[in-house]
């Protein structure tokens, strides 16, 4: 329910009566209307506070969020059943009384609501949408105050601003920023080239490091080595993270720092690669046996984080990234996130999952910090920053092949991979499987949501399954656990994620159809063309009603949306090596639903999904304007999507760098209602309602989006 600060009114019925509330700014809060307890959500009231609202006056304009809204309190009054009906669910529109401050007009806006349906206009006051409709509908909320600004679509879509769900900002940009960006390389000696520029650069001894190299992508379809990097770097330690992020190459250096030689024994839960004399080769994988390396390597300085992060920042919003779940952190990315949000420079909504380890020692530690912020439902920043859960991993990588499955993992597409002691390559655990389900429990039975990593289909049938252990053993409806990446769901999975989403709120996976294209190369090489066809089964998921939201894993793919909403219809990979469609065609999705995941989706599992995900009354105005349609043209053009504008809580955020710079247009330069930043872009967009229209502009500022 939103109130606004216009014309008062009294709701009474019965002798009960509802209280009235000051004009406040702020997050969620709870309105009492006698013993009745709901949420209502105002943009009037002081940040951080959730209890009942003071005294004041408002009237209701428009009352119903939807079939997301959800009463915080049982009903205690029957009384009241009839009257809360109405207010719940009726729109009370006094659009006479109602202004907005913002105005989009003349464009095909994709809502993404329950009906899927397509407006022309749209209406915003203080960043929250109060009307969607057409453009004289819209125009009647124009109002008559000054700097009232009118974005002029010319036709083009809008859509949502998009929400990723699973991608490692904060580290990604610290690692675009500082290290050598190797995702572009396209053979072994053009990373050899970048890391011998980069030597020049530096004193000898200090730390090399890079990341983004795929063998998938390299014309010597091979890993890089520890021999390769040695003949540049005879006096710099070298580290140099494969995209997927589970597993890297250091030179001879590095593996001597880290005492890491012949004679030494693969970790637990991690694999140290060796030629054929059983020497290490400098690939190592999974953090067991990475982390002797990766631990001599100097730690992010804080300003290192933050510079990071207003870096990729810049770039989501160049994209129509407006919220991300960033998974796997710790008190540095909390603190670095935390300054940016006290400095006003934090401009996306941040819902992140806290790093858990691999033992209850360090779940409980993770309990620890977690349980010093804000809880959910509660955020910082009017929901800019929120503490959304943590990250467990059950096992590793497909492209590794150390995720945990039932049949070996296969080189080239063909051959069953091998281990070191001559037995099959099935992958292994992360965590220990019961240690797991401790875990799980711990943190379920603190209210904590859990999202785990599973990529293979013995993981995924383990993390379901305790999943629904700890939800029979302590029912706690509401808290999404989710499953991560899920790239091979068995046909029990399904059923288990079914039940669980449809019993207790849980189960969802948070997939990356970007995998599919960005590392699709290596999976169809360590998965094979059989296990391969059930790869990401999109289409299955959607025909059992299974909910999932969608991500791009950055740094691992590239964090463009366009490229998984692409990657659901397409489904090829970037190299074709073993075929453009290993993956068969069967799973592709229709851009509908994709959408829909990158935004209503994901907006649930941030917790967020009665603010935002959405183009409807009562929702943040978080918004993405694109240069074409994405539900007309062909599956080919997705991927070349270009976000023109991007707006967060109303206001601009991201303009394309060839839209004209603000400027009043000239035949109202003397009226003094005409915002000063106005802009006048590309042909006028023929109205349907010309004398509304221009009745409007002659009082308000324009900004024409070609």
């Amino acid at each position: 329910m939103i109130l606004y600060d216009t014309t008062p009114i009294t709701v009474n019925q019965s002798g009960a009566s509802a209280r009235t509330i000051a004009p406040r700014h702020g997050p969620p809060l709870l309105m009492q209307l006698d013993d009745f307890m709901f949420e209502i959500l105002p943009m009037y009231y002081p940040c951080g506070s959730v209890r009942s609202p003071p005294p004041g006056k408002y009237i209701v304009v428009a009352s119903a969020l939807g079939e997301e809204t959800r009463t915080m309190f049982r009903k205690r009054k029957i009384g009241w059943a009839s009257t809360l009906a109405a207010l719940l669910f009726t729109r009370i529109v006094a659009a006479q009384s109602s202004t907005a401050d913002l105005l989009l007009l003349h464009g095909r806006i994709l809502t993404v609501d329950a009906s899927d349906s397509v407006v022309q206009a749209m209406a915003i006051q203080h960043g929250i949408i109060v009307k969607v409709g057409t453009d004289a509908e819209v125009l009647e909320f124009a109002g008559k105050a000054a700097g009232t600004r009118i974005i002029d679509l010319h036709g083009r879509t809008a859509t949502p601003g998009l929400i990723d769900t699973h991608a490692h900002i904060a580290d990604g940009g610290v690692k675009e920023l500082y290290g050598i960006k190797l995702s572009n390389a396209g053979s072994v000696a053009e990373i050899i080239a970048r890391v011998k520029t980069k030597v020049g650069l530096v004193k000898p001894g200090e730390w090399i490091t890079g990341s983004g190299w795929d063998e998938g992508k390299l014309a010597e379809h091979r890993y890089v080595t520890a021999a390769d990097l040695d003949t540049v770097t005879p006096n710099n330690p070298v580290w140099l993270v494969h995209t997927t992020g589970h597993y890297g190459v250091a030179n001879s250096i590095a593996l001597k720092l880290a005492h890491i030689t012949a004679a030494a024994a693969d970790p637990t839960a991690g694999t140290i690669d060796r030629d054929l004399h059983g020497n290490p080769t400098g690939v190592l994988k999974e953090d067991p046996a990475m982390e002797p390396v990766t631990r001599l390597i100097p730690p992010i300085t804080p300003e290192q984080m933050r510079e990071g992060i207003l870096y990729i920042q810049q770039l989501l919003h160049s994209e129509g990234i407006t919220a991300v779940k960033d998974p796997d952190i710790e008190q540095v990315h909390w603190d670095a996130y935390k300054s940016l949000l006290d400095q006003g420079q934090l401009k996306e909504r941040i819902c992140v999952l806290w790093h858990a380890g691999s033992t209850v020692e360090s779940a409980r530690k993770a309990l620890a910090e977690i349980n010093t912020v804000p809880r959910l439902p509660s955020s910082l920043g009017d929901d800019r920053l929120l503490s959304c859960g943590v990250k467990i991993y059950m096992d590793g990588s497909g492209g590794a092949r150390t995720g945990w499955v039932y049949d070996d993992w296969l080189r080239n597409a063909a051959t069953p991979d091998i281990t070191s002691s001559g037995a099959g390559n099935r992958g292994y655990p992360q965590t220990h499987p019961d240690v797991y389900q401790q875990m799980v429990r711990l943190f379920h039975q603190n209210g904590v949501p859990v999202g785990t990593h599973a990529v293979g289909d013995h993981a995924m049938d383990w993390v379901v399954d305790t999943y629904a252990l700890v939800e029979q053993e302590h029912p706690h409806n509401g808290l999404r656990h989710s499953i991560i990446h899920a790239n091979l769901p068995t046909p029990h999975a399904l059923d288990v994620m079914a039940s669980l989403q449809k019993k207790y709120d849980a189960g969802y996976p948070e997939m990356q159809p970007g995998f599919l294209w960005w590392i699709g190369d290596i999976y169809a090489a360590s998965y094979g063309p059989t296990r391969g066809q059930r790869l990401e089964p999109f289409s299955t998921l959607h025909s059992r009603g299974i909910l999932w939201s969608g991500g791009s894993d950055y740094f691992v793919t590239p964090f463009a949306a366009r490229y998984g909403l692409w990657a659901y219809g397409a489904r090829q990979t970037a190299k074709g090596t073993y075929g453009l469609h290993p993956f068969g065609m069967a799973e592709a999705l229709d851009i509908h639903t994709g959408l829909r995941s990158y935004t209503a989706w994901g907006a649930r599992q941030m917790f967020l999904e009665n603010k935002i995900g959405t183009l409807e009354v009562g929702k943040r105005a978080d918004i993405a304007i694109w240069d074409r349609d994405l539900y007309t043209v062909p599956t080919d053009q997705i991927r070349e999507l270009r976000c023109l504008m991007t707006l967060l809580d109303g206001e601009v955020v991201y303009t394309a760098d060839d839209l004209p710079s603000p400027r009043q247009p000239t035949d109202l330069a003397t009226n003094p209602n005409i915002s000063a930043a106005s802009f006048s872009v590309g042909p006028r967009y023929p109205s349907t309602e010309p004398d509304l229209y221009n009745r409007a502009i002659s009082s308000l500022a324009q900004a024409h989006v070609r």
